[in-house]
């Protein structure tokens, strides 16, 4: 297929180049971020206007309320508007959803804000309406996996809402806001040899950043043959989209809590009092009484391997007649089980499957599926996107609200962009910084971008008490007070207010 293939929704684009769409917002923004450069005094024409990409970390809610604070406090010092991106890795992308609800959401950050927080802050989404909506994604689509109920059962207790407007919905509203990058990564690229795992979602396209190939977002998920669209899904909503953009427990490390919201989803589906064995669960299947019961004490396994083996066993060993899983409760039941034993996320049609194209990895053509996760399990900022040839960037600032290292996602950035020759600056971190981290840092080289590196907690806004700070926001802890959540913007917005001066010096040195 040839790379001048139309942009149609049911077919796909194989090429480098920028979807027309973000060609012309590019144009429109550049002339905001000129006069928001001569707002700040800062010389420069307008064939000269600076790319600036603005980058958040994953860090699940943490994240979600560090960039909100940081975006509060750029708008203060009148340095929001010389962003060109917005892009976000897993938590980001949470509060990058939230924004986005709004039309021109810069425009009026105040008040967007208050209303973001007070929904936080809120009542939780009621037990109902979570699983009416995972009940609807059990239907919708042909393909069910963890994402689905991460979205529904775990997602919603952060986000405090369901929120079904699609990517699409936002097109006619990108007017004066940056133009917002979600991303995420292919788990089968990212575990094969010659592959892309680099996905990124706009409003307009989603597809394969380094290669160069990319599907209508309306269309993402949709089943396609040969490069054309053979059966349409729904487009995912935005709840589902922040489910897998943010879902890092899709790793390693995310079976304990997992089974922990599978238990109370087991025992409010089933109200019964619990079994141990399976004659006793075919006796209510077959007896009429169709309530699933799943020995849930025995749901709590550490070792992930042994968990998805003994749900494997489990699961074949009581649902001989699958016959009786196909309706309700019951079939998500053994859907969420059996995606459990197999460890499915993110699990959607390949819109590259069956095209013969010699510039696309061959490994992206042959698979009906293709499982999308986290972006963060690969690397915890999305940089790979932004530093596409086409986007053309002078300045990247991240804000990095990672767990644990403040330096590791920029060193592994630098480390990866050597491989896969993107121009990126060198990294060294005085030693001395390593566990004392301040809160601004510049990278420079020759032809490549400036990346300025800011990590959420440092010594300039927390003193001796980083490690502490650290240890109060973890990732995946329950919602956040309207305490924390007012205390940790103040410290993410000093980041920004404290170098207030230093992100003006770097706009300057970047024109032209």
């Amino acid at each position: 297929m040839s790379a001048s293939k139309l942009q149609g929704s049911g077919e796909v684009r194989i090429a480098h180049s920028l979807h027309k769409k973000e060609e012309e917002f590019v144009v429109k923004r550049r002339e905001t971020v000129f006069q928001s450069l001569q707002k700040l005094n800062i010389p420069c024409s307008q064939n000269k206007v600076p790319h600036i990409a603005l980058l958040g970390s994953g860090g699940g809610q943490r994240a979600m309320v560090g960039l909100l604070g940081s975006l509060v406090q750029l708008d203060k010092a009148g340095l929001l508007d010389c962003i060109l991106y917005l892009s976000g890795v897993s938590g980001s992308t949470w509060c990058m959803a939230s924004l986005y609800q709004e039309p021109d959401w810069s425009t009026k950050l105040e008040t967007v804000k208050d209303k973001i927080i007070k929904r936080l802050c809120g009542p939780a989404v009621s037990w109902a309406d979570a699983l009416a909506k995972l009940n609807k994604y059990y239907n919708e689509r042909d393909f069910f996996s963890l994402t689905d109920f991460w979205a529904a059962m775990v997602i919603t207790t952060y986000v405090k809402e369901i929120d079904e407007h699609t990517l699409t919905d936002k097109r006619s509203q990108l007017g004066k806001d940056p133009f917002p990058i979600y991303t995420v990564n292919d788990k089968q690229s990212k575990q094969e040899k010659g592959g892309d795992p680099w996905f990124e979602i706009t409003p307009y396209e989603a597809g394969y950043s380094l290669t160069g190939a990319f599907v209508d977002t309306s269309s993402f998920g949709s089943q396609f043959d040969n490069g054309s669209k053979k059966k349409q899904q729904p487009e995912m909503d935005m709840l589902y989209l922040q489910a897998l953009c943010g879902g890092a427990l899709a790793g390693e490390d995310g079976v304990g809590l997992i089974w922990g919201k599978m238990q109370d989803f087991f025992k409010q589906s089933s109200p019964k009092t619990e079994t141990n064995t399976s004659e006793e669960m075919k006796e209510d299947l077959t007896g009429g009484n169709r309530q699933l019961i799943f020995p849930t004490e025995k749901l709590n396994v550490a070792d992930k391997e042994a968990a998805k083996l003994y749900m494997k066993q489990y699961t074949e060993d009581v649902c001989n007649d699958l016959s009786l899983f196909s309706f309700g409760p019951l079939g998500i039941c053994f859907s969420v089980s059996t995606c459990m034993a197999q460890w499915i996320w993110g699990r959607n049609y390949n819109f590259l499957h069956r095209m013969t194209d010699e510039s696309v990895p061959s490994a992206l053509l042959k698979t009906e599926m293709r499982d999308f996760e986290d972006a963060g399990l690969l690397l915890n900022s999305p940089y790979i996107s932004v530093l596409r040839k086409e986007r053309n960037l002078d300045l990247i600032i991240s804000l990095d609200f990672s767990e644990g290292d403040p330096f590791m996602t920029v060193r592994e950035a630098a480390e990866k962009c050597k491989k896969l020759n993107i121009a990126f600056p060198e990294v060294n971190i005085p030693s001395e910084d390593l566990k004392k981290p301040k809160d601004f840092y510049v990278f420079k080289g020759q032809n490549t971008p400036t990346v300025i590196h800011i990590p959420l907690f440092n010594v300039v806004n927390c003193g001796d008490e980083v490690e502490a700070s650290m240890n109060k926001y973890s990732t995946f802890q329950d919602p956040y007070s309207t305490e924390m959540i007012t205390d940790l913007m103040e410290v993410a917005g000093k980041n920004i207010s404290n170098n207030r001066e230093k992100l003006k010096e770097q706009f300057a040195a970047v024109v032209g």
